[in-house]
């Protein structure tokens, strides 16, 4: 899961809209064919991008005639950096473009409709072809995706007389007692209390518990008795002393899962080769569950799309990438590159994700009923309100009732 963009890019992105909405870009141009020789040019992410180069030059191999120029973007900047393009009209013809970004995009008309032709929605988990719909089309391709499940200490869990995952809400609360009480851990578990992203850990509370972000209009759904019920169970552990009230915004729970000072918390897939690196001695003294559940068992799903911007004169190629880029065997082979999730509910039969460690089957389970964050164009802005709401009830002890109200009427103007 990308960064969390910066507000700071705001100003940036309106003014790409009323450029966009004056008729500025060149949508319109001539259209180069897939047969053409020409320069595809595409954005990559983070260290995503350093790959992506690779199979740029692998995908020249079998199509000569196109040459795929990679620009490696920082996670932290690619959010200016994109919006100044818009605005500027030098955009490059495709892109990776991060789950929570998506909407904004789209609502800045800076993207190409998906052929569906070509892509069936059906080959990937719904929760992530669904984040690039708007008005029922679709703008993204997925590429890889992640989602959130449980992490659990068992060694610390059999020594307080516990044996098996907790399934529900209620094992949660018992398991996360048990480890302070039985196991003496300093915390029974962590879920993150305030600062940003704060959002990520508490929303899949709000899906398990069968609430939404946006009602059946459209309109903010954080007040609804779906959403108190999400905050009370989130405080519980504030207010019962089993998770800590503060942390740092560098804080890295890997080193207190390692130490037992947190042996339980919600995050995700990346964090099995961090425990791998950092805290080798954890080898067979912990594993992944499923989220426990209360209506259900529901997280949500986040990562990467493919996209191809309006502007480009190489859409004919740029698809061509996408379907190299989404075959079945260069997901597996993505996620021996990247260690990023296949999107591509195939691609989960590549012998990659097959020998891939058994702590990577819950996220895989969590996936097929994860849910979509809404492509939302002020989605940033939206989640820090829910971010600012969490703290109220971790740090401040408002009541959860008063903290919905609070939340729905800070994102009420933030919405289509």
């Amino acid at each position: 899961m990308q960064p969390i963009p910066r507000i700071a890019a705001a100003t940036a992105a309106t003014t790409a809209l009323a450029l966009l909405l004056t008729g500025c870009g060149s949508g319109g141009s001539e259209q180069a064919s897939a047969k053409d020789k020409q320069t595809l040019t595409v954005w990559g992410m983070g260290e995503e991008g350093k790959h992506l180069a690779k199979l740029g030059k692998e995908f020249n191999e079998k199509h000569s005639n196109i040459t795929v120029k990679v620009t490696p973007v920082g996670w932290d900047v690619v959010h200016q950096k994109l919006t100044s393009a818009v605005a500027a009209g030098e955009l490059p013809d495709m892109a990776q473009m991060g789950s929570t970004m998506m909407g904004e995009f789209i609502e800045l008309q800076a993207l190409e409709p998906v052929d569906e032709k070509t892509f069936d929605k059906g080959d990937y988990f719904p929760a992530a072809w669904n984040s690039g719909v708007k008005d029922g089309k679709a703008y993204g391709v997925p590429w890889y995706v992640d989602t959130r499940a449980l992490y659990y200490r068992t060694d610390l869990a059999e020594k307080a007389g516990v044996d098996e995952p907790p399934a529900t809400w209620d094992d949660q609360r018992k398991l996360a007692k048990a480890y302070k009480d039985e196991a003496k851990a300093e915390w029974g578990t962590y879920h993150q209390p305030a600062n940003v992203g704060t959002w990520q850990t508490w929303l899949p509370f709000l899906y398990s518990a069968g609430g939404q972000l946006l009602d059946k209009s459209g309109k903010p759904a954080l007040d609804s008795p779906e959403s108190v019920k999400a905050l009370e169970e989130y405080a519980h552990y504030f207010d019962k002393g089993l998770s800590r009230k503060s942390s740092p915004p560098d804080y890295d729970v890997v080193k207190d899962f390692g130490s037992g000072d947190a042996p339980m918390f919600i995050s995700g897939p990346w964090i099995v080769n961090n425990i791998k690196d950092q805290q080798p001695q954890l080898k067979g003294k912990y594993a992944t569950a499923p989220l426990p559940a209360d209506e259900s068992s529901t997280s949500w799903v986040g990562g990467a799309s493919l996209v191809t911007f309006e502007d480009s004169e190489h859409k004919a190629a740029a698809k061509e990438f996408q379907k190299f880029l989404t075959e079945t065997e260069q997901q597996g082979r993505w996620y021996e590159m990247a260690k990023s999730l296949p999107a591509k509910k195939a691609a989960w039969d590549e012998p990659a994700l097959k020998n891939a460690p058994e702590q990577l089957d819950a996220f895989e389970e969590q996936l097929k009923t994860a849910k979509t964050v809404p492509p939302l164009a002020k989605w940033e802005e939206f989640a820090s309100k829910i971010d600012e709401g969490v703290a109220r009830i971790s740090q401040k002890g408002e009541s959860p009732e008063k903290a919905a109200a609070w939340m729905q009427k800070a994102t009420q103007g933030l919405v289509d």
